[in-house]
């Protein structure tokens, strides 16, 4: 701003924050059990690996924001220093940007996804209650619709 201005540059003031370093998020592979948690934790999907086994950070998308670090549960997650990966420009910013929103509209469209399938299962519990007659046959189909009932009002709820 200072150089739009024609103005001297000043550093900045330390009662406003401090600038630090981009760290970059790495991961001991001896240490590592494939939880998932990190890889769940991370905003950017700058992890990448699968359950029970190893998991890498993609330094060029690690955003340094340390949130994949408090749900390990192996403490195998530290942030370091890399000299090449220090300087954030706006470019690297909005792509960042852009792989959370991303992020946050695939995990948004799974879960609804889930739900259908989920609605689906107790769809067909209930064709198969109704091809069986017995007592308990009325019991279990009304718990169903009932359940059916209350997934549905959440899901009416939760929709803008």
């Amino acid at each position: 701003m200072a150089a739009l201005l024609n103005l001297p540059e000043k550093p900045v003031d330390p009662s406003c924050g401090t600038t630090i370093e981009r760290h970059i998020a790495s991961i001991h592979p001896q240490h590592c059990i494939g939880c998932t948690l990190c890889i769940k934790a991370c905003p950017v999907d700058a992890i990448v690996g699968s359950s029970k086994r190893r998991h890498a950070v993609l330094a060029e998308l690690c955003t340094g924001c340390e949130l994949c670090i408090p749900p390990c549960p192996v403490d195998c997650i530290d942030m370091v220093f890399m000299p090449e990966f220090s300087a954030w420009d706006q470019t690297q910013a909005h792509a960042a940007r852009t792989r959370m929103q991303t992020r946050e509209i695939r995990l948004e469209r799974q879960k609804e996804e889930q739900a259908e399938r989920l609605e689906a299962k107790a769809i067909h519990k209930l064709d198969e209650l109704d091809d069986t007659p017995s007592p308990d046959a009325a019991a279990k189909k009304a718990v169903v619709q009932a359940a059916l009932a209350r997934a549905r009002a959440r899901r009416q709820a939760q929709t803008p």
